[in-house]
Formats: structure tokens, sequence, C-alpha cells
């Protein structure tokens, strides 16, 4: 049996035209359109919000509020790694239901930090390896990390030592 498209059909005089991810739906009820009283939003007036950046205040009347206050990025791993390039770091991994090995230990240089992922270097071969943060448990450094937590006064970023 071959399945046929849905067809709309005739409402109230008007053509069915609004479609969400392929499906056809009819407009309307069949029952005639009220209008609106005061102080109603009429379904046809379409008022766009202004467009406003992640996190910027708004007024009561849906003004935007700019501000020049510094921003930070938030305190997650991978971003107190990225803080930190260039810096020789011992990092420690588990790998659970691995029959040759539960945990490793890798150091090298931190070359980059993403999300789900550090790419270490070897300073002696050069070899570069890719570790998942979902295997990652800690990573101790001998020297000072940069960190900075949003909204605290602390170490800010500077250029990242390289060896």
């Amino acid at each position: 049996m071959i399945n046929q498209p849905y067809q709309p059909t005739q409402v109230m005089g008007q053509q069915a035209n609004s479609q969400v991810q392929g499906t056809s739906y009819k407009i309307g009820n069949g029952m005639p359109m009220m209008s609106p009283t005061p102080g109603m939003v009429s379904p046809s007036s379409t008022s766009v919000p202004p467009l406003v950046s992640s996190g910027a205040p708004m007024t009561p009347t849906g003004g935007v509020v700019t501000t020049t206050a510094p921003q930070f990025e938030q305190s997650y791993i991978e971003n107190i790694l990225r803080l930190n390039l260039g810096k020789c770091g011992t990092f420690y991994m588990t790998y659970e239901g691995n029959k040759e090995w539960n945990a490793r230990i890798f150091q090298g240089i931190l070359e980059a930090a993403g999300r789900d992922h550090i790419i270490i270097s070897d300073p002696n071969t050069g070899k570069r390896i890719i570790l998942l943060m979902v295997n990652f448990d800690y990573a101790t450094f001998d020297e000072p990390l940069l960190y900075q937590y949003p909204g605290v006064i602390g170490n800010y970023p500077q250029q990242p030592s390289r060896r």
C-alpha cells in the first residue's frame, strides 16, 4: 500500500498553507475570527524582541542594558587548561573495562584543550597525543597555573610560557 501525502482542504474560503516539519495543518477551526479588544495582542500583529547578547540584562520595558564589564571564561577544566597552554604537566587517566591497563599517566607539554579532549606533546620526541576528557582524572604541573574564576580578581591570562 502506498501512502499518499496529505492534501490540505479549503477552510472557510482559505487555502491551508501552514507546514511544520513536512506536515500540513488546516488554518483555523471553522469558527469566525474575533477581533482583539484593547489591551489584547492581535495574532496578526508581530513584534520582534530586540537582539540580546547572552546574559545581557534587560529593563522591564524590554530595553537592553549595555554593560562594559569584563567578560571572563567560565571555570571549566578545558578553560583552565586553555589558560595554561605550553606548560609541562602530568595527566592521570583512567580507562574503565580495559584489560591491558586500567589507568595510565601521560607527561608532556599541553598543546591544546577542547571540551572533550586535550593534546599534549612529548618534548623529547615531539610525538603528540590526544587524550579524551572522559578518561581524565586530574593533572599536576611543576609551575604556577594561570587561573581566572568568573567575577573574581585573580591571575589574568598572560602569554603562555613555551619551553
